[in-house]
């Protein structure tokens, strides 16, 4: 390769020039086989094909891109960019926060999911039928931690049985547990609670889970009579009724929901209204989720209504259970009747809009749950424990209450054409909601954790393909036109590289004889 004569004042960048573009001339010129072009066609195509497929994988997985999460991690602080660190998903937070920040994470607070399923008589009978597992490490976790919480005090030292169970509650192994539970009884036959471990883990139908929480009723109520008449000012004596009292109700809403698995919903809804009358404190334990669903299935709409009346209320927390049911109850005066060519035709109608509104208010609380009552979805088994606004809490919500909406005709068909229309009103729902604070950035993250690796976890907001993304598959798709014409046509692509690289050589010697 010829090079055209520079004069400047640097002859060792002139030479260095000179020689790569020997090179390239060299490299071109001396190409014994055009299947060589070939085969360094195809590993620049296949290099670009495994980044990009990992591109997409780290994405999908992470939520974010590979080389901008590199950047920003690892070359940011080495040339002296602050590093900035995002909170921890929802678990604590620093004093100096804002109430919204803090009313945020109060929201991404897990809860004990209301209607939860039997673990012996549910979700084992679908391991043993799919082979997968419904439950998390960390949700079993949480619900340990709760087990020892409810049915433990400080005054169990004094009891063997109970010194066992707080053994049993912290065993990992559900056959170590059962046998636990056993123990306890042969040392003490009115253990309440280690029948209710045995109705929770040992019963494999719904029968013999209600036979043990009826057992388990018997010995709670007499433990509850005697911390009741022994009752001391005394803070050892206090916690110890505490725990009988947790004993008691827990066994009388787990009765009541055997109740509505098995049929007798009359008698379960009578339970469920007798437990929250006899301990009205006991409000966090959103019996009354369970309430409703039980009116919902005797349809007994105007009940429904006088419970949301009570708990529907701007200075109580919200859940899916209470806005989606709100909606429903709206949506059911207008949905047999609805249809949107003539309401595009003639507008909405006063009941139409209050339902609208309804359904936008739920959508914006969880706007995860139409996608699983359109059955744009499948539905998995709830987990025991759930991130209120979050994947986890409409799967729990549409498992028991789809067949409500089913029920309710042109309900659904009123859903469909309107629940879209809510992400108007908030384009930046991370900054700044509508009737709700703004949508927590974390929840993926926790609904991750409860919910099992088989399911597809729903993302909301959607996330934005990066730049990088983009840019990765602009350069696979440019190497793949490359590869593909090289392929094809060797020996012009040959002529055309060399065509390019002298032009290359030539435009850096005139750049550095400007330069100079």
């Amino acid at each position: 390769l010829s090079s055209p004569e520079i004069s400047g004042p640097d002859p060792a960048v002139r030479a260095r020039v000179a020689k790569s573009g020997c090179r390239i001339s060299a490299f071109c010129n001396g190409t014994h086989s055009y299947q060589n072009v070939r085969k360094l066609s195809l590993k620049g195509f296949f290099g670009w094909l495994i980044l990009k497929v990992f591109e997409w994988w780290y994405f999908k997985k992470y939520g974010t891109c590979f080389i901008e999460q590199v950047s920003v991690s690892h070359l940011r602080p080495l040339l002296g960019g602050a590093e900035s660190n995002p909170p921890v998903p929802g678990f604590s937070a620093s004093n100096g926060e804002s109430e919204t920040n803090r009313q945020s994470l109060s929201e991404c607070k897990v809860w004990r999911n209301p209607l939860s399923l039997f673990r012996g008589a549910e979700y084992s009978r679908y391991t043993w039928v799919t082979g997968k597992e419904p439950l998390t490490y960390y949700d079993m976790n949480l619900s340990a931690q709760d087990h020892q919480t409810f049915f433990t005090c400080d005054t169990d030292f004094l009891r063997p049985s109970y010194i066992v169970m707080q053994k049993a509650w912290r065993e990992r192994n559900p056959q170590a547990r059962i046998k636990a539970a056993y123990q306890a009884l042969e040392l003490n036959n009115d253990c309440a609670a280690a029948y209710v471990l045995l109705a929770e883990e040992e019963a494999t139908t719904i029968i013999d889970a209600e036979k043990y929480f009826k057992q388990a009723l018997k010995a709670g109520e007499a433990v509850y009579r005697k911390s009741q008449h022994c009752h001391p000012q005394n803070s050892q004596h206090e916690a110890q009724l505490r725990r009988d009292t947790n004993v008691l109700v827990y066994v009388k809403r787990r009765l009541a929901m055997c109740a509505r698995k098995l049929g007798r919903i009359k008698e379960a809804v009578k339970m469920m209204r007798d437990l929250m009358k006899e301990f009205p404190l006991l409000s966090m334990l959103n019996i009354h989720e369970n309430l409703l669903e039980a009116l919902l299935e005797l349809q007994a709409y105007a009940d429904v209504q006088a419970v949301l009346a009570k708990y529907d209320d701007i200075s109580l927390p919200k859940s899916a259970a209470i806005c989606y049911t709100a909606a429903l109850l709206k949506a059911r005066a207008v949905s047999d009747r609805f249809s949107a060519e003539t309401a595009s035709r003639r507008g909405l109608s006063t009941a139409e809009i209050s339902a609208v509104e309804a359904i936008h208010r739920a959508v914006e609380f969880n706007p995860h749950v139409p996608k699983y009552l359109l059955e744009m979805k499948s539905l998995i088994l709830p987990p025991e424990h759930i991130l209120k606004r979050g994947d986890s809490e409409a799967v729990a919500y549409a498992f028991f209450h789809l067949q409500h909406w089913k029920r309710i005709e042109g309900a659904l068909n009123l859903l469909h054409c309107t629940w879209e229309g809510t992400f108007r009103m908030i384009p930046y729902p991370l900054e700044k909601g509508h009737l709700f604070y703004p949508y927590a950035s974390w929840t993926e993250t926790a609904d991750r954790e409860l919910l099992p690796t088989f399911h597809n976890v729903s993302v909301y907001p959607q996330k934005e393909f990066p730049f990088f993304m983009h840019f990765t598959a602009g350069l696979c798709s440019f190497s793949a036109m490359l590869a593909f014409l090289t392929h094809q046509f060797p020996e012009l692509m040959v002529i055309f590289a060399k065509a390019v690289s002298i032009s290359y050589v030539s435009q850096t010697q005139l750049l550095i004889f400007c330069l100079n």
